[in-house]
């Protein structure tokens, strides 16, 4: 896939600003890069434990978290989570970008996943913002969540096989916490939908899209 294109990149790098995030946008991907041999690392940067129903145990979303990462075949030496407050990234700006900072250094990625500039939401700008500046001269493609985008410039598609499909949906399923609360992306149709109309834009039979916000080759 990218590595065909890009002999230079060695290490994959997807940025989340929560948990499930990178799953969601681009589960697919990760799938295959990983079926393709390719050397990946998924950091979460909010457990998001003030979005969880009262009673709930603090840790469940960073347990599903790990839990989905390890379905989706990552290790856990190359999963990473953080606890930063949900909503509230733009507070801990510095600490961010010296987060990322660190992981550059530590992984020295080729290739950066991260959310779209167009995503609204205030987490995903913040994170889009410092992971740009951090890695602007490496390969940077954002994500697509359509919830919190009005508009999206699907630049690049990367196609997957059925089996890819899958493995975002089966990791997706760890995240018990999001079915009982009935988010509306978390269903099969939603899943399967969007990499059907991606799919057909690029003539196959599913795909993710992405904005490409740097490109190095």
């Amino acid at each position: 896939m990218v590595k065909r294109l890009m002999s230079s990149m060695q290490r994959v790098l997807v940025l989340a600003p929560h948990t499930d995030d990178a799953e969601l946008g681009c589960g697919g991907t990760i799938a295959r890069l990983l079926r393709e041999g390719e050397d990946v690392f998924v950091a979460a940067f909010s457990t998001a434990e003030e979005s969880l129903p009262p009673g709930a145990v603090p840790t469940r979303l960073r347990d599903e978290f790990l839990a989905a990462m390890q379905t989706l075949g990552i290790p856990p030496e190359k999963t990473l989570v953080f606890g930063y407050p949900v909503r509230r990234l733009s507070y801990y700006r510095q600490e961010l970008l010296e987060e990322l900072v660190k992981l550059r250094s530590e992984i020295s990625p080729g290739m950066v996943f991260l959310p779209s500039a167009s995503d609204l939401h205030q987490d995903h700008q913040v994170l889009n913002v410092e992971g740009l500046r951090c890695f602007k001269d490496m390969t940077v493609w954002g994500y697509e969540l359509p919830w919190n985008n009005i508009g999206f410039p699907s630049q690049a598609f990367v196609t997957l096989e059925p089996c890819d499909l899958k493995a975002k949906w089966t990791a997706l399923q760890a995240y018990k916490s999001q079915f009982e609360l009935g988010r509306p992306y978390f269903s099969w149709e939603f899943i399967e939908g969007l990499a059907r109309v991606r799919g057909v834009q690029v003539k196959a039979p599913y795909a993710e899209a992405f904005e490409v916000m740097r490109l190095k080759w």
